[in-house]
């Protein structure tokens, strides 16, 4: 069983950081940028400047799935 990187919402938003910065450098995503609030982050992608904003959890999720595809074609 694989050990959670994250154990409450400051945590998670933390590794959603760390996988867009892994995206970006992989060429996956050309940017991304974060608005802090007292209580919670939103996710911008460059790329999606006409979406809405996304949750840490959409984030990690959305940055897991590009990181994973790009490694399994490795």
């Amino acid at each position: 069983m694989s050990k959670a990187l994250f154990h409450d919402p400051t945590s998670l938003a933390e590794q959603a950081e760390q996988l867009g910065k892994k995206a970006v450098n992989l060429g996956l995503i050309s940017s991304f940028s974060i608005r802090y609030y007292s209580d919670s982050q939103e996710f911008y992608l460059a790329e999606d400047s006409t979406s809405c904003p996304l949750t840490a959890p959409e984030a990690y999720m959305k940055f897991k799935k590009l990181v994973e595809s790009c490694l399994s074609q490795v």
